[in-house]
């Protein structure tokens, strides 16, 4: 297994400490623009192979431990929206994600412009409640092995853990991470993690929708589907964006390449217009619930989706 990217989501708020490690997005707010180095001001294309191949990115869901069926339909709910904005006019996950099939290799090929969750299963604790890291990638090569899982170098191998799961590094600094594996002896996948933090550590991995572990303090919004779901929506939505633009170290990243920026972790802690430390921007605010969202879904879902890197204008922009 090549060695583990630190492909963490770090502390929200802290965004001093998300300019020298890699933050997966959760380092709320920033006055300025971005986390980029100043002397570059963009990110950095390392001519690496990207995920681009025209039939969408197929996402591939280990559940592992216990998740209610609420839970488990807005996640699943959130991957259908790439496919289907809902019947509502306005921002989606759909538009969200055209920002990132601006992104191009080498040859001019653009990062796929829709990714398709395809196939699940349930794993009920087979290995108990505290794993490391190299487990999770045990647990996608078996399956690939095994043949639950096809062998897939344009797919994302997605292990989604429980909040009674206590995973390597999750919580402590970490919200989840993307890394690939090597199966059958030549081909290259890509897998990620991420972990339900409405036990371990909501106000590190699920603000704005908690009240912050660290930073300038500010009131906790109301999350439309759960604060530890939403939380992980927003981790998904940030690794998605990560490994699909950078899935092998050697895509579009600033810094080192085991603590890169990334599309997403370039911008971090912005949601919305005018964002700050302690403010994830001007959102949509649903008149019943009070919620705070910034994106349509499929099922009338309503996502908060973070900002990202526009190659473009050369600046993090939010959806819209």
């Amino acid at each position: 297994m090549s060695t583990m990217f630190l492909r963490s989501l770090l502390l929200p708020l802290i965004c001093v400490l998300a300019l020298a490690t890699w933050s997966h997005g959760l380092s709320r707010g920033q006055q300025r623009p971005s986390s980029l180095d100043a002397a570059s001001n963009t990110l950095q294309y390392h001519g690496g192979p990207l995920l681009t191949k025209p039939n969408g990115i197929k996402v591939y869901l280990i559940w592992y431990g216990g998740f209610s069926l609420k839970d488990r339909n807005s996640i699943t709910d959130f991957f259908a929206s790439f496919a289907n904005p809902g019947r509502r006019q306005g921002p989606s996950v759909s538009t969200w994600w055209k920002t990132i099939s601006t992104y191009k290799d080498k040859t001019g090929k653009p990062v796929s412009d829709t990714v398709r969750l395809v196939k699940q299963v349930v794993d009920v604790y087979s290995s108990g409640k505290t794993l490391k890291r190299a487990q999770l990638a045990n647990f996608v090569k078996s399956k690939i092995e095994s043949k639950i899982f096809p062998l897939d170098p344009n797919g994302i191998y997605l292990v989604l853990t429980a909040k009674d799961v206590t995973v390597e590094r999750f919580c402590m600094g970490s919200c989840g991470f993307h890394d690939s594996i090597l199966v059958g002896g030549s081909t290259r996948v890509v897998f990620a993690h991420v972990g339900d933090p409405t036990v371990q550590c909501p106000g590190l991995c699920a603000w704005p929708y908690a009240l912050p572990a660290y930073g300038p303090p500010g009131p906790a919004l109301v999350a439309p589907n759960g604060i530890g779901t939403d939380g992980m929506i927003i981790n998904i939505a940030t690794l998605l964006a990560g490994a699909t633009t950078n899935p092998f170290k050697t895509g579009y990243f600033q810094g080192d390449a085991l603590a890169p920026l990334e599309a997403v972790t370039a911008c971090p802690g912005i949601f919305g217009a005018g964002a700050y430390p302690g403010y994830p921007g001007a959102l949509l605010v649903d008149k019943m619930s009070k919620a705070s969202y910034n994106a349509y879904g499929a099922n009338g879902r309503k996502f908060l989706l973070p900002a990202t890197w526009d190659l473009i204008r050369l600046n993090c922009k939010v959806v819209t």
